[in-house]
């Protein structure tokens, strides 16, 4: 049983009182204490940034050749908070309800409560640093609603949310770069998490660009290196995202919570070849105008514009009038298949529904629709080659973000002291769906508002005698990562990295993707072991591990993922129902819709890492709901 370390007191109360219960640091103590942050998204980059502007000492690393083009760059649609500039009702608790209730009740009441708290700061913040959200005439920022909400809570910059919040960041982390508080290391990748006495005290690093191996030692170390959906080889994330990190963590005793909660986004561009990197997202933002339907008759493959309107079946709309296009991602996405499924599909392959402006376009303007999400549009026309003004999008479910992480308590501590995991990396926030728009305002609460709070509690409550790179500790873990790619190039098989990854995403994709059942999910696994097997054999890594070599790095991510996706695997067999990115069809309503457990699965799922070949160790968090009533999700 994992205790959440949840301070006591009415849930209102619990960040405030909690605040100023940690043990603070001095000011002029600060500057004794160094801190290791991997990544420099969102997540990163703010704590980064925060962290250096107290006082500390901070190393930052990322495995792009700039914190500007982390991953969070990539978002599009926007970022939740709780402002109520609309007058619609919003507040904080509606936040902390909507959020609670998306992600299926299967997340930490205190967390997504701080969270839906600190939303409102976080504008603030944002604005301060110059993001240029979309204001309306009079000068106030505009909002616009999303999947999971009824009211109008989501700040945006175009389809650009993501980059403008990364460059407010950016902005903050420079200042201290230039001061000399943050050293950045950039095109640098974590091999392993070093351990001193039981304590997370530093990391092995390699250079991508030279080959060398780095060992780097510091008093904490923060883990913000997102989300692992490459484990499904096609994805909306950016192709160096990966799960070494934490997994690497999980192997030397963190545990890994709720891995199987995976989330499928319903607004992706189809895929259109078999040599296909990776999938391109299309904001959810798009479903406030754009209509998603299908041919009412299955195999109907006429053009859109000569469908009539009485042969249109408007699924979503029809199904879930209360919030029609704009139900949560894991509902939208499993009805856009159930349509395909029934052979009502569209497009080439028939497997995409349209997302249709052509009622928005007479409504409001072609200029209107242009202004909102004209850059989307161009992005799509750019990509398929058909203009959304004129023809319908074509869309289809895809793997998006990871709601499963490293398991952290309410301090975003996980389980391995000194090692702190925020944003995508982590578990915490969104349960077993994560409504959109709200990744954003996580990283940011996560980095900015909670861990330079949390960290200084830790600081100045822990015996942490100074060590230095060269101790035994580091030589061991430099050694060992050593001999792993020593390992892979020595194989010199006759099968490409890329190789073994395609076929692990469509085992993963076609027996753990939008619905899976146990006979499904345990073929993947011998296919999955044998895989990995064959990896161990057969795989060929061109080059040299001194030197710039791209083919190892992708062979050591998915070196990880071959191992990663069992554990994935094993919880999806371990959790016993439906709930949210987690569907096992022989657990659903009468409706198709997923179908909870509350007396057995209300808890969070956390593996420990029990050795090679061995089967891992579950523990378990008991979710307590104490502010909110426990029932079926209905979006009707």
């Amino acid at each position: 049983m994992l205790e959440s370390s949840t301070p006591g007191g009415p849930l209102a109360d619990k960040w405030d009182r909690h605040q100023f219960d940690l043990k603070l640091v001095n000011p002029a103590n600060k500057r004794k204490f160094d801190i290791i942050v991997v990544g420099s998204g969102l997540g990163g980059g703010a704590a980064a940034a925060s962290l250096a502007e107290l006082g500390y000492n901070v190393k930052c690393f990322c495995i792009q050749d700039s914190p500007r083009r982390a991953h969070s760059i990539a978002a599009q649609g926007g970022i939740n908070a709780a402002k109520n500039y609309q007058n619609d009702g919003d507040s904080v608790w509606r936040l902390f309800y909507d959020t609670i209730k998306g992600g299926d009740f299967r997340a930490r009441e205190s967390n997504v409560y701080r969270l839906a708290q600190l939303s409102v700061n976080i504008i603030d913040q944002c604005v301060a640093q110059g993001v240029p959200f979309a204001r309306e005439y009079g000068g106030l920022l505009a909002n616009r609603s999303f999947g999971g909400a009824q009211v109008s809570r989501t700040f945006y910059a175009r389809g650009q949310t993501g980059q403008q919040l990364l460059l407010g960041a950016y902005s903050a982390l420079s200042r201290q770069i230039a001061i000399g508080k943050v050293t950045m290391f950039p095109r640098r990748e974590m091999l392993d998490l070093v351990m001193v006495n039981g304590q997370a005290r530093g990391i092995v690093t390699r250079n991508l660009i030279t080959g060398e191996m780095e060992n780097h030692a510091a008093d904490a170390v923060v883990l913000a290196t997102g989300g692992y959906g490459n484990v499904f080889f096609l994805s909306t994330n950016a192709m160096s995202s990966n799960v070494t990190a934490t997994y690497r963590a999980y192997k030397k005793g963190a545990l890994f919570g709720n891995p199987c909660f995976t989330q499928i986004h319903p607004t992706c561009i189809p895929v259109h070849g078999s040599y296909q990197s990776k999938l391109t997202l299309m904001s959810e933002s798009l479903r406030n105008d754009g209509r998603v339907w299908v041919p009412k008759t299955p195999g109907d493959t006429r053009a859109p514009d000569q469908i009539p309107e009485s042969e249109r079946d408007y699924y979503l709309e029809n199904k879930y009038p209360s919030f029609g296009n704009l139900v949560p991602r894991d509902v939208a996405s499993r009805n856009a298949k159930e349509q395909c499924d029934l052979g009502k599909g569209v497009g080439e392959t028939g497997l995409a529904v349209y997302l249709d402006f052509r009622d928005a376009i007479k409504r409001d303007g072609k200029d209107v629709i242009g202004q909102k999400y004209g850059n989307l549009f161009q992005m799509y026309e750019k990509i398929t080659a058909q203009n959304p003004y004129e023809t319908p999008m074509m869309i289809y479910p895809a793997v998006h973000y990871t709601m499963g992480g490293l398991w952290v308590d309410y301090n975003l501590m996980s389980n391995i002291p000194g090692l702190f995991v925020l944003g995508e990396a982590n578990f915490s926030d969104h349960g077993a769906n994560r409504l959109g728009a709200s990744a954003l305002m996580q990283g940011l609460a996560d980095g900015y508002f909670i861990i330079p709070y949390t960290i200084g509690g830790y600081l100045a409550g822990t015996s942490l005698p100074k060590i230095s790179s060269s101790a035994p500790e580091f030589q061991a873990a430099r050694k060992e990562a050593g001999s792993r790619i020593h390992k892979m190039m020595a194989i010199n098989g006759n099968r490409t990295v890329d190789d073994f990854h395609k076929q692990l995403g469509k085992i993963m994709w076609d027996y753990c993707g939008m619905s899976r059942n146990d006979e499904g999910l345990a073929k993947a696994r011998i296919m999955i072991q044998e895989l990995r097997a064959e990896f161990w054999k057969n795989v060929r890594v061109p080059g040299t591990g001194s030197d710039l070599n791209q083919s190892l790095e992708r062979a050591g991510r998915v070196a990880d993922f071959l191992e990663f996706s069992e554990l994935l695997i094993i919880d999806a067999l371990t959790r016993r129902e439906s709930c949210g990115g987690h569907f096992n069809e022989a657990f659903q309503t009468d409706e198709g819709e997923a179908r909870r457990d509350d007396e057995n699965f209300c808890h969070v799922s956390a593996w420990k890492y029990a050795g090679d070949g061995e089967e891992p160790v579950f523990h378990k968090e008991p979710l307590v709901f104490e502010n909110v009533h426990l029932t079926q999700r209905s979006y009707k």
